[in-house]
């Protein structure tokens, strides 16, 4: 079956992620932005929440270790209000016990930091055939 990517033609795809003090969102936005999808950055979980009620966001991917807040804690106050919303988390320590808290947090993914870019393009690409039935993250 050849799925077409509706989604892309109808909207703009916008991912929120966790600032980070190293590279990663910058590479992330060089690797999708040619795709037309957006990369927006917060710092917390309140301006997660701000950006979540002001735009309309596909998936959120939330790292672990962020400086300013924990993940999980972020993960927690998105699904308040936004239950539904995909989120990837990324973590430098991928334990049992946080996968069983990203688990009943209904996270799509846990992702080990370093991220390999190639597992993250993956995810994305399986979460948004899923989700949005639109392959526009296809390598």
């Amino acid at each position: 079956m050849d799925m077409v990517s509706n989604l892309s033609q109808l909207e703009e795809i916008n991912l929120l992620a966790s600032e980070a003090s190293w590279a990663w969102p910058e590479a992330v936005r060089c690797i999708f932005r040619p795709r037309g999808i957006n990369l927006l950055v917060a710092e917390n979980a309140s301006q997660f929440v701000n950006i979540i009620e002001r735009k309309r966001i596909h998936t959120t991917i939330v790292d672990m270790d962020s400086e300013g807040s924990n993940g999980l804690a972020t993960i927690k106050i998105i699904r308040m209000d936004y239950p539904l919303i995909p989120c990837i988390l990324l973590s430098s320590a991928t334990g049992e016990s946080l996968l069983g808290k990203a688990l009943r947090l209904d996270v799509f993914s846990v992702i080990d930091k370093p991220v390999d870019m190639g597992v993250l393009q993956e995810q994305l690409n399986r979460l948004f055939i899923k989700k949005y039935r639109s392959n526009v993250f296809a390598q």
